[in-house]
């Protein structure tokens, strides 16, 4: 469970998050929506422990993130947490299973033990015949499904993923989609998407709407043209 409490967040002048609280269970495919500008990405990173609050806490399973140091912070992060960005940003010089296992070797897993988990999830999501192809020789939804392994090869409790599908067709944003629902029902992902695709935000459990830096509003995941207005 992420327990985000009372969380505040300045850049110079600019108040980007005020006073805002959110509880993620276990297993839940929660959605973040909202005008650009909201704060969504501002809570992903924070919730995620990429950024730092002014104020307030975020805690896993009761671990307090906020008061740790920077070193034990990072390697929390790459233990419990994965991510999914719009862009894949997996590095162009390296192959898919070598993008995937990086994460692991940071870990300190072996290089051997890397590349066989890394090849694991490639084959489960359907890459089998792309390991050893560089980012530019993949199509968009190949490079995504990669750092979708990526994002799961330390095996997180979690996955913050911001705009998924952003820069996919319709296809692969599809593909992506049943990805996600797959993911969380077959072995137990939590997932916090912040997005603009409201076929992302009808497959979650919760939709979280914010405007101005607060959550406005949060409601189950069934009412399919509210949530494609919220998330413009």
């Amino acid at each position: 469970m992420i327990e985000i409490r009372n969380i505040f967040k300045r850049y110079g002048d600019l108040t980007v998050l005020s006073d805002v609280s959110l509880v993620v269970p276990d297993h839940e495919i929660l959605t973040v929506v909202g005008p650009s500008g909201a704060g969504k990405t501002t809570l992903l990173q924070i919730a995620g422990s990429l950024d730092r609050p002014d104020r307030g806490s975020v805690a896993y399973d009761g671990v307090e993130l906020t008061s740790m140091s920077d070193r034990k912070l990072s390697a929390f992060r790459n233990k419990h947490i994965g991510f999914i960005f719009q862009f894949h940003q997996l590095l162009p010089e390296f192959t898919a299973q070598e993008n995937v296992a990086m994460s692991a070797r940071i870990g300190g897993m072996s290089a051997s033990k890397a590349m066989k988990r890394a090849a694991e999830l490639l084959d489960a999501l359907g890459l089998t015949e792309r390991l050893r192809h560089k980012p530019m020789q993949m199509s968009g939804g190949e490079r995504q499904r990669t750092a979708v392994a990526r994002a799961l090869i330390n095996e997180p409790k979690v996955i913050f993923a911001d705009e998924p599908t952003g820069s996919l067709d319709s296809a692969n944003r599809d593909e992506i989609c049943g990805l996600i629902e797959r993911l969380r029902r077959d072995m137990g992902q939590t997932f916090v998407i912040v997005t603009h695709d409201p076929t992302i935000a009808s497959i979650a459990d919760r939709v979280v709407h914010m405007s101005d830096g607060r959550i406005v509003d949060i409601r189950p995941a069934d009412d399919k043209e509210t949530i494609l207005s919220d998330s413009k």
